[in-house]
């Protein structure tokens, strides 16, 4: 039973309940972590096998605000409680971003690709949602990180120029897409890197400009001569002719399948992170991880998507800067002399996350008081609380609201290692 009466400003730590996106992209019933951890944060819920469990929502975003759940009762939202008890934030987060939560915490399981994408800096996302709110329904800007909880494989950002360019040579299709002009403009770039990014903008934007009949029949051309490559058992590693085809069988005929040729692909291992700034090209593809982000739903998409898409808008708005897959990688630091803990902390202020993995053998773990609001999420273990909060009990699939200025030991389940993972803005 859902009630909005009850007076909680005497907690300053609860647990909540919290959103799914059913997105078709997602993994089916108990193959995705997201439903797996919905499931067991409430044993009345229920997995249904064929329904897609595509994204678990954590925060106040209005399309997934987190229902607080005080003594087992459903009680108001996050939203609202924040509202109403502001100080909860921190008095750093308070002042820099007007008394609102500033992130969304997420984990995301990913079956079919999701859509060629970038999301837009602030001035670009206050433009876009006053033209088009039905297609940007905010005015924030969506710096986002992903970190692998299984392997995670993505586009993330333009390969380097000489990438490309053994593409344009290997790919016949690929070239006759981006035209002979903007090719050997690319080309002649690889040696005069101060017009790189210039050239990298006509041809990606020569490419995703094409009709849909040009880049269908070259795609077509492509996929049969790939196939007939893959059946004679040649190596087909030149053209990355696995990829194409899985996104070409998810996407048939979409322009999206040649930003392969684009952007770097990245395979993250459990643990590992990748950080996407404002414009700059992406893509999930397969896997499952935990995702941090400026509190937005915007999305600038071009391509392997059934959604609206705006292509002037995503080839006007990147970056263009390319660089190594390697490069994508964002690498943790130790987070404040605990030795369980890894700070991700990307270069923007509206949140950081901390990976927390407490062996078996730790009996207890001291959650630190943060200046900061903080969304905890239980992975895996099972922990209750001690002292003020000794009837708090938590297992996999919890997810837990802490003020700031607030901390927590818990007496770790010793048949289990614990993973959890920690939202906060970190000013």
């Amino acid at each position: 039973m859902y009630r909005g009466v009850l007076d909680m400003a005497e907690d300053r730590v609860f647990l909540l309940s919290c959103a799914i996106q059913d997105y078709a992209w997602g993994k089916l019933g108990s193959s995705s972590e997201v439903a797996q951890l919905w499931a067991n944060g409430d044993p009345k819920r229920q997995i249904e096998p064929t329904k897609p469990y595509a994204e678990l929502w954590m925060g106040t975003h209005p399309k997934g605000d987190a229902v607080i759940l005080h003594r087992g009762v459903a009680h108001k939202t996050l939203g609202q409680w924040i509202a109403a008890h502001p100080d909860c934030l921190g008095t750093k987060v308070r002042e820099a971003f007007n008394n609102q939560l500033p992130f969304l915490f997420k984990v995301l399981s990913v079956r079919l690709a999701l859509s060629i994408q970038a999301h837009p800096d602030k001035a670009l996302a206050k433009k876009l949602h006053a033209q088009f709110p039905q297609h940007y329904p905010d005015d924030n800007h969506k710096p986002e990180m992903a970190i692998a909880l299984t392997p995670f494989r993505g586009l993330c950002g333009f390969r380097p120029i000489s990438e490309i360019v053994a593409f344009l040579r290997d790919v016949p299709e690929f070239r006759a897409l981006i035209g002979q002009d903007a090719a050997e403009q690319l080309e002649a770039s690889a040696a005069d890197l101060s017009k790189d990014v210039e050239a990298l903008k006509r041809c990606f934007t020569c490419m995703m400009q094409r009709s849909k009949e040009e880049y269908a029949e070259q795609l077509k051309l492509l996929v049969q001569r790939v196939t007939q490559q893959v059946q004679s058992g040649s190596d087909v590693s030149s053209c990355i002719g696995d990829l194409l085809l899985t996104l070409n069988s998810q996407f048939p005929g979409d322009i999206g399948c040649f930003a392969i040729y684009f952007l770097n692909v990245v395979t993250l291992q459990p643990g590992e992170a990748m950080y996407l700034g404002a414009n700059e090209p992406h893509a999930y593809l397969e896997g499952d991880c935990v995702e941090c982000m400026a509190c937005s739903d915007n999305t600038v998409r071009a391509g392997l998507t059934p959604k609206f898409i705006d292509v002037d808008t995503l080839c006007d708005m990147l970056t263009y800067i390319s660089a190594p897959a390697a490069n994508k990688l964002f690498t943790p630091t130790p987070f404040s002399g605990d030795p369980h803990a890894l700070l991700y902390n990307p270069p923007v202020p509206d949140f950081t996350v901390i990976k927390i993995e407490v062996p078996s053998s730790v009996s207890q773990y001291h959650v630190q008081a943060l200046d900061s609001a903080s969304i905890l999420l239980v992975v895996r273990g099972q922990a209750s609380g001690q002292g003020s909060y000794e009837n708090l009990n938590l297992c996999s699939g919890s997810v837990l609201f802490i003020s700031a200025n607030e901390s927590l030991t818990l007496n770790v389940d010793p048949s289990h290692s614990l993973l959890l993972f920690r939202a906060c803005c970190l000013l």
